[in-house]
């Protein structure tokens, strides 16, 4: 597997299970705050940008190769 995609899935991961212990620690909070929100959305934004990244690392690789 491509070191950048094993990378791209263990950051996903990690954040992965921040989020669930987040949400498990929240306790009866009725909702989030816009702060808590921002940081999630930008957290989803820089996993999305590493696999796009990665994504396109790969296909680049092995049209070189194939080339």
């Amino acid at each position: 597997m491509n070191q950048l995609l094993t990378t791209t899935l263990t950051v996903l991961g990690a954040l992965t299970g921040r989020i669930r212990v987040g949400v498990a620690n929240r306790g009866t909070d009725a909702g989030a705050s816009t702060l808590e929100l921002v940081i999630l959305v930008l957290g989803l934004i820089t996993v999305a940008t590493l696999l796009v990244a990665t994504l396109t690392a790969a296909v680049k690789s092995r049209t070189d190769q194939i080339s």
